[in-house]
């Protein structure tokens, strides 16, 4: 398909990116930097600050410790920390050592993480003391060898080191730093991003370091109509395990020569008097923060004019959201699209469109193809406003998924990568997402898998037959609900159902309405119609 959508790029976005001109391994993309910005404050929160020569050494001495204590390139780290200090500091060393990070949700379940840390063939995990008791007790189904523990400021937990259990210190001891001098940044991993989060759905995908700073260069194109080198701040309010949240608020203010704020743990109002204290001017944010900081009472007390730019994903944006906060802040709000598998970013509006294109994903980014093909075959591209799926190709695209090649050769057919969506394009190039091909349920930002919450139930010895779907809900965007078929003459209550999904599932996961059905809706083949129940309980 002829390119057409750049006539519609902002003044000064260049359609085609020269990548051979721009550092492609994680050494390079922070030593630029740390040349560039040298005492510009990279990373700040209440309690500490690194500039940017300080972020450079702190993270090659702690990639020296990493392989000193005998962790090789490619070998994996998991990642389990909420957005702090030291999650910035550890995926930073852990990709220039040549590393692969394992960035993972510290809300996971014991099931969840033992899925995880094991698919992902990981020998070390990086987390904190409040979250070490739920790893300590599924270490012995896990192949770890190390285990490095970052103390909460002010925890009074305690904790027992031995061989496996150390302090995070042991990694911040002196030496005279490394890199790895011999990555490959197109076929080496940097980063194994998980889809989803139980056994038979998570899959890990492969994203090399050249995927991960393309995509950073990508979207560096759209934003800095509006953004300046070495002047912006950059709050890191959505959750960093999540490949969006890990770009804009961890690779992208690098890259930029931003200063990174972590927010450990959300609250509107935290949010909002980070904002007004701090003179925020980017924020990278999903529809249900956006609500829940208008939702405030309080909000028009907060000086929020700081605020230049607002990047939306993860969900569409409703209209009344976007109006009310630009009022406020003055700030323009980007929407765009991703996935995992793509990095994640493919697509983003302009920041000064002619016209808002309500309901838009935006356009394909720089150097990025797209393309919508018949949904049966996948074979056939189609026009203008005709409905299918949504295919990119671009240097965002992942390898593959881990260990996974038939899952891979489903979603990478010939270089391009089907998502999955249903989409079409208007005459300008515009794309307009119509339907999930997945089911994929967004709680509160969090993506959320049927199957996973569904291979749950189907565990109760009382369900028979269970079907999860999306439901709109007002803060969080959507929430999960399940119909329950139980098993002959057998009676269950909703709180037995909610309490065994507590026991197995993240707490967003766990169904926040239930209906018990004497069968669920199918299909002459039998298949459940997951459709009619979801539209039948939002039409209600």
């Amino acid at each position: 398909m002829e390119k057409f959508w750049y006539k519609n790029y902002d003044k000064g976005v260049n359609p085609e990116i020269n990548f051979s001109e721009l550092p492609m391994t994680f050494t390079d993309v922070i030593k630029k930097a740390a040349g560039l910005y040298e005492n510009h404050i990279a990373l700040k929160d209440d309690n500490v600050k690194y500039t940017y020569k300080e972020l450079d050494n702190i993270t090659s001495k702690i990639a020296g410790n990493l392989r000193l204590f005998g962790i090789e390139k490619q070998d994996k780290v998991c990642v389990i920390l909420p957005n702090c200090i030291e999650t910035v500091l550890s995926f930073w060393s852990i990709a220039r050592a040549g590393i692969v990070g394992v960035m993972t949700n510290p809300l996971y379940s014991e099931t969840e993480l033992t899925h995880q840390i094991n698919d992902s063939d990981a020998k070390t995990i990086i987390t904190n003391d409040f979250i070490l008791p739920k790893i300590k007790a599924v270490l012995s189904r896990l192949a770890i060898k190390k285990v490095f523990v970052v103390k909460v400021k002010d925890s009074v937990n305690e904790v027992i080191y031995d061989k496996v259990i150390r302090p995070w210190e042991e990694l911040l001891v002196n030496n005279r730093g490394y890199d790895c001098d011999s990555i490959d940044p197109y076929n080496d991993l940097a980063l194994l991003q998980y889809t989803g989060g139980t056994t038979g759905i998570s899959k890990g995908c492969m994203l090399t370091p050249s995927n991960l700073i393309c995509n950073a260069y990508q979207y560096e194109q759209i934003f800095m109509g509006i953004l300046k080198y070495g002047e912006e701040k950059i709050v890191g309010v959505l959750p960093w395990f999540h490949i969006y949240g890990l770009q804009m608020a961890v690779l992208f203010p690098i890259i930029i020569g931003a200063t990174i704020y972590p927010m450990i743990r959300f609250s509107p109002r935290s949010l909002l008097s980070l904002i007004q204290n701090e003179k925020i001017t980017c924020m990278p944010s999903a529809p249900s923060i956006f609500s829940a900081c208008l939702g405030q009472k309080e909000i028009d007390s907060y000086d929020l004019t700081s605020i230049k730019l607002v990047i939306s994903g993860s969900a569409p944006l409703p209209l009344a959201l976007i109006e009310s906060f630009e009022k406020r802040t003055g700030a323009t709000i980007s929407e765009g699209y991703g996935l995992s598998e793509a990095s994640p970013v493919t697509h983003f509006s302009p920041l000064f469109p002619k016209e808002r294109k309500l309901g838009s994903i935006g356009l394909p980014l720089p150097s990025t193809d797209s393309k919508i093909v018949d949904v049966e075959y996948g074979v056939k591209e189609l026009g203008v406003g005709q409905n299918g799926e949504l295919c990119i190709r671009g240097p965002q695209v992942m390898k593959g998924y881990y260990k996974q090649p038939t899952a891979t050769e489903e979603v990478l057919v010939d270089g391009w990568l089907h998502t999955g969506d249903i989409a079409y394009y208007d005459k300008e190039g515009y794309v307009y997402i119509t339907d999930r091909k997945k089911d994929l349920i967004i709680c509160g930002g969090y993506n959320v898998y049927p199957r996973e919450v569904e291979e749950v139930l189907y565990k109760h010895p009382l369900v028979s037959e269970a079907c999860v779907v999306g439901i709109n809900e007002q803060i969080r965007g959507e929430a999960v609900k399940a119909f329950i078929v139980t098993k002959e003459n057998q009676k269950v209550d909703k709180k037995d159902i909610i309490s065994f999904c507590r026991k197995n599932l993240a707490t967003y996961k766990i169904p926040r309405d239930i209906e018990f059905l004497d069968a669920l809706p199918k299909s002459a083949v039998g298949k459940i119609l997951r459709r009619e129940l979801r539209d039948r309980t939002n039409k209600k």
